[in-house]
């Protein structure tokens, strides 16, 4: 037997209103309706206990559902089909315990009817059918044209009309000196009595009107500028030197209030749906920026009489506190939005966001617990639900400076397949984003089924950087052998990065590729005239980087033939070398600095120089230890070789590299 209280849900249902229809996902259930724009942004819920009563009407192509609120405006659902009409009525009967009553269309295309305020709106109703009606709130001006004629003027909303190129400006009645609804007399007209009713109910005056609350100077960082925040009973004013904003209340989704790390700056974020629209430009987000610690105190300019009826338990009085605090709290009272703070993820420095950049602009990234944002500019809101997988990118490419390696980047995919790259994340942030998505459930690609490998290396293992990263191979050879060093205690080569000064026993052979094998100096072969040009070329070789300078090398010699450069091919059953004494201090070093904890918290390059630096500062009888190691280790490097060519074996292979010749040289 089916539940007679399981949800209706409809996946194609638009709501009404002055600004066009927006298409949306609507869910109704015994405690009311619930409906979301499609693609995110608005959403409208309408509670049973604020429903007055609610009808059918029948529209071009369906159906419409309109609820009437207690108080405020009200909403209606369009897109309705006749069977979905007969099974909702018996639905919300049983439900809700309020009866839909059809209320039929008059189509007869008289513009004579009459007009009845009920509620917050004006009803206009031809033969006793439903012609029209209007909200009482959306009414910006009135005025008497004669004595019989009123016209009301609306909001010049700069949302509305974001998405409709048509919208509902004026309204012009015509109430005869006969009218019984508004009956006057000779000093007031029926006319007159309108008016005044429409006064009563709208939110209406000029531009100039004193606003419930007024904030002055206000930062705004988009749209960029200084303004003067008015707050009225049903919208908000942004007031500027060259742009003015007049936004409804009804367009407002949400609030965010989201403290800047390691500044004394919050951002206060007011979302949009529609966007407000200046030239081409669309501003889905209004992100204003308070000072942290700076206290604000406001007293609302509202009759006592609709503080303790319209907004009671919405609004204060007064308020004193932190300036964005004051300022959100009185809007929220306002507009009915609801507001969202930071979650549980927090950053290495103990803050809310981690620095990024997103396109060309730099930037915070806010991971919050149903979305992430990115500010100030182009602020962007992705939901948790619109993704489809994340990705943890390798910073750089092959060839780059070593610097890069410090850095990651996060790649965010949709569902609807756009994607949003944030670039030059701090590499001490990873572990916080890491923990965070994944007690969200959310698919990290790049990891597939290792979810749960901790760890730099594990979440960069998949990059298409083919260059030697010293960090992360630092970082894997610790995960393995579980002590610092002991990757490098079996190579015969120093890191890359590392530069630091050498014992003769440790040098490394060079091979750069600079000479011919004899040391020649083709220099002295040269006429006068080819020598600066040779000179410029050498120069511009030396400015590019290592591995563009050395793969230019290399193809010359390919290409004349001359030189054929070889690599050392080593046996692996040759004696290992001794380490040098510097060599032997740096791993000790590193070995401590990782027990002490102080590793992990440097940059590479950082513990390099640290351990270069403080092995200069040690006297002779610092470094004798080391020293004498090594001379036992020479030792039997030694004695090892001599028993290792004695048995016949190769210590060294030279093999050429080049291609193209089978001679010998």
């Amino acid at each position: 037997m089916a539940d007679i209280a399981a949800p209706h849900q409809f996946g194609n249902i638009l709501l009404g209103g002055r600004g066009g229809t927006n298409p949306g996902q609507l869910r109704i259930n015994p405690v009311g309706f619930y409906w979301r724009k499609i693609g995110g942004g608005k959403e409208v819920e309408v509670p049973k206990n604020e429903i007055s009563s609610l009808s059918w009407t029948r529209v071009p192509k369906g159906y419409q559902l309109g609820v009437k609120l207690k108080a405020g405006q009200d909403v209606k659902f369009n897109g309705f089909r006749e069977q979905d009409m007969t099974s909702l009525s018996t639905y919300i009967t049983v439900n809700m315990g309020i009866a839909p009553e059809d209320k039929p269309l008059a189509i007869s295309g008289r513009n004579w009817g009459d007009a009845v305020l009920e509620g917050n709106s004006l009803a206009f109703t031809v033969g006793g059918k439903h012609a029209f009606d209007v909200s009482i709130p959306d009414v910006a001006q009135t005025q008497m044209q004669g004595k019989n004629e009123v016209v009301l003027e609306f909001h010049v909303d700069d949302t509305t009309g974001a998405n409709e190129k048509d919208t509902l400006m004026e309204l012009s009645f015509h109430i005869p000196s006969t009218n019984t609804s508004y009956v006057g007399d000779e000093e007031h007209p029926p006319a007159q009595v309108f008016r005044e009713k429409i006064l009563s109910m709208a939110d209406v005056g000029p531009s100039g009107a004193e606003a419930i609350a007024l904030f002055e100077d206000v930062h705004i960082l988009t749209p960029r500028g200084r303004y003067n925040v008015e707050l009225h009973s049903s919208f908000l004013r942004l007031q500027g030197q060259a742009n003015d904003f007049k936004i409804q209340y009804n367009s407002v989704v949400r609030l965010f209030i989201l403290p800047k790390s390691n500044q004394p700056h919050t951002f206060v974020v007011i979302t949009l749906d529609p966007p407000i629209r200046k030239g081409q430009t669309f501003y889905p987000h209004i992100v204003l920026q308070f000072p942290s610690e700076e206290i604000a105190e406001c007293a609302l300019s509202m009759n006592e009489e609709l503080l303790n009826t319209k907004y009671k338990d919405r609004l204060q009085p007064s308020y004193k506190d932190l300036s964005h605090d004051v300022f959100s709290q009185i809007l929220r009272g306002l507009s009915g939005a609801k507001v969202t703070r930071p979650g549980k993820f927090r950053s290495s420095q103990d803050g809310y966001c981690v620095r990024a950049s997103l396109k060309a602009e730099e930037g915070t990234l806010y991971p919050l617990e149903k979305s992430f944002f990115f500010l100030p500019k182009p602020p962007t809101l992705i939901l948790h639900e619109e993704i489809e997988y994340l990705e943890f990118e390798r910073h750089g490419a092959a060839g780059t400076s070593s610097i890069s390696s410090h850095y990651f980047d996060l790649l965010i995919r949709l569902k609807s397949e756009q994607e949003h790259q944030f670039r030059n994340i701090q590499r001490n942030e990873y572990h916080n984003l890491f923990n965070f998505i994944s007690s969200k459930s959310l698919k990290i690609m790049n990891l597939g089924d290792a979810q749960g490998t901790s760890g730099v290396a594990a979440a960069l293992e998949g990059s298409d950087d083919d260059g030697v990263d010293p960090h992360l191979n630092r970082i894997r050879s610790e995960r393995e052998s579980g002590a610092a060093g002991l990757g490098a205690e079996d190579s015969d080569e120093e890191d890359e990065d590392f530069v630091a000064e050498k014992d003769d026993a440790g040098s490394p052979t060079d091979e750069s590729g600079g000479e011919d094998a004899d040391g020649s100096d083709d220099a002295e072969a040269d006429s006068e005239e080819d020598r600066p040009a040779k000179k410029d070329k050498k120069k511009k070789e030396t400015m590019l980087p290592k591995p563009a300078a050395k793969k230019r090398r290399k193809e010359k010699d390919n290409e004349d033939g001359s030189k054929k450069k070889k690599r050392r091919k080593k046996d692996p059953n040759a004696p290992k070398r001794a380490l040098s004494a510097f060599m032997r201090f740096q791993l000790a070093e590193r070995k401590r600095m990782k027990e002490d904890g102080d590793q992990p918290s440097m940059a590479f390059q950082e513990v390099s120089k640290s351990i270069g630096e403080k092995w200069k500062r040690m006297s002779a009888t610092e470094k004798e230890p080391y020293e004498a190691e090594t001379r036992v280790d020479q030792e039997r490097y030694k004695k090892q070789m001599i028993g290792y060519k004695s048995g016949g074996g190769q210590v060294e292979a030279d093999v050429e590299e080049s291609e193209g010749s089978d001679d010998d040289e």
